[in-house]
């Protein structure tokens, strides 16, 4: 079937301004042309558009039926050319961020309240996905800014820290004492008798914590993998084993006791957690959003300067 995107145009213009001459006046092509394109719409689609009298015309329902998708079309192809221009003036007017969905609870979202109060033109869309996915997409240029802990040495990403988090293992008081073991049973022994629960292995804090229990000759048993760490959290809490989880995210369960922290042999080294973009972005939205985190006294992250 044959289409033409200006067949379209004309289509879509007579559709909205319901009259053929102002349609030729908006497209600077005379009234022939105009029904002439109409015509070819309607020969390609076999199908009736318009019903025509001497007021003008109208929409069939076959016309209508086809007009909520141009007008549609006709509005993302608007919205692409704004959003190229604002880009290429260097001010895209949204930040899109890739966040895992506990850092985005935990981290992002305190952030986000007080920008978006103070930056309500600003359009911020949040892609929740695994931190891999994230720094893949950052590679790619594909987002704007990515919370995410440190990628390492990354000659495409910019790194700007916002602190440190720790992996720990937590239990239930119930749970440790019913594994049975000596109150000075090693990390080893631990391990080889409880249940372990971890992240994915898609998930960087899996990759990370499976490369500590390698290096330190750490054996499990049985564990059980999840997906989201409040899921990690919440098992932890009805005693369905040991789960590895963040410090920062479960400090109050530990002051209150609903947890206890597992003691290991060798601590887990800390990480450093932060927002990363390309290294060549020039987006002046994107330095306001940096430069309002800077401003909420966090004394890790320097001024942004890409």
């Amino acid at each position: 079937m044959e289409s033409n995107l200006s067949l379209y145009k004309v289509f879509y213009t007579v559709a909205n301004t319901q009259n053929i001459s102002r349609a030729s006046r908006e497209l600077f092509i005379s009234q022939p042309a105009i029904s002439k394109a109409i015509q070819k719409l309607e020969q390609n689609l076999d199908t009736t558009l318009f019903n025509r009298s001497s007021r003008g015309v109208t929409l069939t329902r076959d016309g209508e039926l086809l007009y909520r998708h141009v007008h549609s079309a006709f509005q993302s192809i608007a919205l692409g050319e704004d959003l190229l221009a604002k880009e290429r003036s260097g001010d895209s007017g949204s930040v899109h961020i890739g966040v895992s969905t506990t850092l985005c609870k935990y981290l992002l979202l305190p952030y986000l309240k007080g920008f978006i109060q103070e930056n309500p033109s600003v359009r911020v869309s949040i892609a929740c996905q695994s931190s891999a996915r994230t720094i893949q997409m950052l590679e790619q240029n594909q987002l704007d800014l990515g919370l995410i802990s440190s990628p390492g040495a990354n000659p495409k990403l910019l790194f700007l820290p916002t602190g440190e988090i720790h992996d720990i293992f937590v239990a239930t008081e119930d749970y440790r004492r019913n594994l049975k073991l000596p109150e000075d049973a090693g990390t080893a022994q631990v391990f080889a008798t409880a249940t372990i629960m971890l992240l994915d292995r898609e998930n960087i804090t899996r990759q990370y914590i499976n490369e500590y229990m390698v290096r330190n000759h750490i054996e499990t048993r049985h564990f059980l993998e999840v997906t989201d760490m409040d899921l990690l959290i919440e098992f932890s809490r009805i005693s369905l084993g040991i789960g590895c989880v963040i410090r920062e995210f479960v400090r109050e369960d530990l002051d209150r006791g609903r947890l206890i922290e597992i003691p290991l042999d060798i601590p887990i080294h800390t990480r450093s957690v932060g927002f990363a973009c390309h290294k060549h972005t020039s987006s002046k939205t994107l330095k306001r959003f940096l430069d309002y985190i800077h401003a909420r006294q966090i004394p890790t992250i320097p001024p942004f300067s890409p």
